[in-house]
């Protein structure tokens, strides 16, 4: 088999979860991947399995600015360009919004919004400066909780929110002639192990929010399920459907997968809504007389 002309997917977060999904069902599909990843023997397997040729796995810590750029430049040089990137590394971590520990939630915003942007930033010059021809596709993954926070994860939350605002700004950016095409995919739950309190750094539960009908134990309990969270998703089918939304010309800038996540997006649409016809009777006159 040649694969010469298929396409070249670049992967972060490939370990487990969706990342690990999206790169074995791009691999079933016969195109080429660069599967990043900080312990590049967790997936040995597939090494195994797929030839060079159409696999290559590289060590990649997206919180070091350096090593983005080296992950590029190993996927140029192995397959000369880079068609898809599937910016999922990421994590989540439980607590109060009160309670959770400023070196905690940094440590968060460095891998889900800084690493994340670093790995936008170099896709598009990679689209823009390397490929030939010039264009590619972006997908970065968001979640519902950046439409809607979930109680117990306002942090991750807030990353997710400020990956939503920056990959809308970058895309509005871009050059048309570039041919580069940003798609948020704003995920709802799905049976992996990223929203397991045994995969989470998990908080002190702030004193104040210990009440066990409050809405931060409850939430607390919810995850602490473990592998009997009712996560309905199947984080297989999520793949099949993102391998689909890359090649979609159509597809919007926000693609919400998941029947919660279009939930969560129908809530908070009406959030709004109530908020701004509330807000109509402080916004009468604002007319500047000199």
């Amino acid at each position: 088999m040649s694969y010469a002309d298929r396409k070249v997917w670049f992967v972060t977060g490939a370990s487990s979860g969706l990342g690990r999904a999206v790169v074995e069902h791009v691999l079933e599909q016969g195109d080429r991947v660069v599967a990043t990843l900080r312990k590049p023997q967790d997936i040995s397997d597939l090494v195994l399995k797929y030839p060079e040729e159409q696999l290559l796995v590289v060590k990649l810590d997206v919180v070091v600015p350096s090593e983005i750029t080296a992950a590029f430049a190993k996927a140029i040089e192995k397959f000369t360009r880079v068609d898809v990137v599937y910016n999922n590394a990421g994590y989540a971590s439980i607590g109060e919004v009160e309670g959770t520990p400023n070196d905690m939630a940094r440590d968060m915003f460095e891998v889900n919004f800084w690493g994340s942007t670093n790995v936008a930033r170099e896709a598009v010059r990679v689209f823009r400066d390397v490929n030939a021809p010039r264009g590619g596709r972006l997908l970065q993954v968001s979640s519902m909780v950046g439409i809607q926070p979930i109680v117990g994860l306002g942090f991750y939350s807030a990353t997710k929110y400020a990956m939503e605002a920056i990959s809308q700004a970058l895309s509005s950016e871009l050059h048309p002639s570039w041919n580069i095409k940003v798609t948020l995919l704003e995920l709802g739950g799905f049976r992996t192990r990223a929203l397991h309190a045994q995969g989470m750094p998990v908080a002190p539960a702030h004193p104040a929010y210990t009440a066990a009908d409050s809405p931060a134990a409850i939430s607390r309990q919810y995850f602490a399920k473990g592998d009997a969270l009712e996560l309905g998703g199947d984080a297989n089918k999520a793949a099949r459907e993102i391998y689909k939304i890359a090649l979609d010309e159509d597809a919007g800038l926000r693609v919400p997968l998941g029947s919660d996540a279009l939930e969560k997006l129908a809530s908070q649409w009406e959030s709004i809504r109530k908020d701004a016809e509330a807000s109509a009777k402080y916004n009468t006159d604002f007319k500047y007389v000199a």
